[in-house]
């Protein structure tokens, strides 16, 4: 592996106590080669590693009072909600209201909703009566390559008019980025690709929001602190922490570190697995779930003109009333959502106590659960999976939970 990841680092220690009183059945042995969600692309450079080695621990970092956390927020560090760089817990979810109200959301601070606070400040809370939209917080593994995915091919497979006829209208999430975001000065929409509705454009904006709105840290990006409009107090004094609070090198680092994440491998081909493969296509899976695109030219070699099987077109779905949420974001519709790359399913228990926390809100329990509340767009691809026979679909669910 290219370095000890966190994950390794959290097996030795916990063995390392038993090895001492001479356990013959425990090992300290790291995982294998692509069962981590924290590994660094292979192919980077000994300076690209480096500074993979330097995101990663600032990714880790927890942040308290003294050091700029708050006045509200949601978490303490980057490391607290994605688990093992993997999907986030119930426990850390974000809630978002579900309203276009824009008077409301300006009085409550924001859709998303900062239940926590510093000593001396007051946390948001729902408005009564409010619509909640539960965001988990999403993997991070793999983003980079997702963001050198050249904007034409992920509109290669946009059909907003469903003019073949397959009853898949995806489209794209076109986005304003904040002005920091443009690069060179530019400006104009950009096409959103982060997020559950595809509404972030870039990883840099990405991790400035994540600071900004989940752990109350300013930088030169957003140097102004996030704060509750209801509150009576300023938020100044509550966090008396200088700003900006963090300077562009450590918001660059974590943009470096999520940029050169490597996915986990997929698990080994199996006859029930390639029978699987053949289903998850007849069936209609792949019409959104694409399996293949390929990044284009980037300065970190790594990332270039490399197939990203993601299983995702990147685009936005109209998922019928069971998965609404009535929460737009950017020209993404409260019905819409972006198709969730599938890599990573084989590991998720791993990294989340046994379970499987599958949609948006993780309401689902198992890939099974979450193809039959499939609807809209994927209404179709739905009967179709449910009008298998059981060994028909155990075989498209063990390719799924494999990959």
């Amino acid at each position: 592996m290219n370095k000890l990841t966190r994950v390794t680092r959290r097996l030795l220690a916990a063995a390392l106590p038993v090895a001492l009183w001479g356990c013959d059945h425990l090992t300290t042995e790291a995982p294998a080669e692509g069962d981590v969600f924290d590994a660094a692309l292979p192919g980077l450079t000994p300076d690209e590693l480096a500074a993979f080695v330097r995101g990663d621990a600032e990714f880790a970092r927890r942040f308290a009072p003294a050091t700029g956390l708050g006045p509200i927020f949601n978490n303490v560090s980057c490391a607290s909600c994605h688990s093992g760089d993997g999907r986030g817990r119930l426990t850390n979810a974000l809630q978002r209201i579900g309203t276009v109200d824009d008077d409301m959301l300006r009085a409550v601070g924001g859709p998303q909703i900062q239940d926590r606070a510093i000593a001396g400040a007051l946390a948001e809370r729902l408005p009564a009566g409010a619509i909640v939209s539960l965001r988990l917080p999403p993997p991070v593994f793999g983003v980079g390559l997702i963001e050198a995915i050249p904007d034409a091919v992920i509109l290669a497979n946009a059909d907003p008019d469903d003019r073949n006829g397959d009853g898949i209208s995806g489209r794209a999430n076109l986005v304003t980025p904040s002005d920091y975001a443009l690069p060179n000065g530019s400006a104009g929409r950009r096409l959103g690709r982060f997020g559950r509705k595809a509404q972030t454009s870039s990883l840099l904006e990405q991790t400035v929001e994540a600071y900004h709105q989940d752990m109350g840290i300013t930088s030169d990006f957003q140097p102004r602190e996030n704060h509750n409009p209801l509150a009576t107090t300023p938020a100044e004094a509550a966090d008396r922490v200088v700003d900006p609070e963090v300077p562009p090198a450590t918001v660059q680092a974590v943009v470096h570190y999520l940029r050169t994440l490597a996915p986990p491998v997929p698990g080994s081909e199996t006859e029930p697995r390639r029978e699987g493969r053949t289903l998850f296509a007849s069936v209609g899976c792949g019409g959104c779930h694409v399996q293949t695109l390929q990044t284009g030219p980037s300065l970190i070699a790594a990332l270039a003109h490399k197939p990203v099987e993601l299983y995702s077109d990147l685009l936005l779905h109209d998922m019928g009333d069971a998965l609404a949420d009535n929460r737009p974001d950017g020209g993404a519709s409260g019905r819409e959502w972006r198709t969730a790359p599938l890599w990573g399913l084989r590991l998720m228990r791993e990294f989340l106590n046994g379970q499987a926390l599958l949609l948006h809100d993780g309401r689902a329990r198992t890939v099974e659960e979450a193809i039959l509340l499939h609807g809209g767009e994927a209404q179709r691809a739905r009967n179709a999976f449910a009008a298998l026979n059981d060994a028909q679909r155990r075989a498209l669910l063990d390719y799924v939970e494999s990959r």
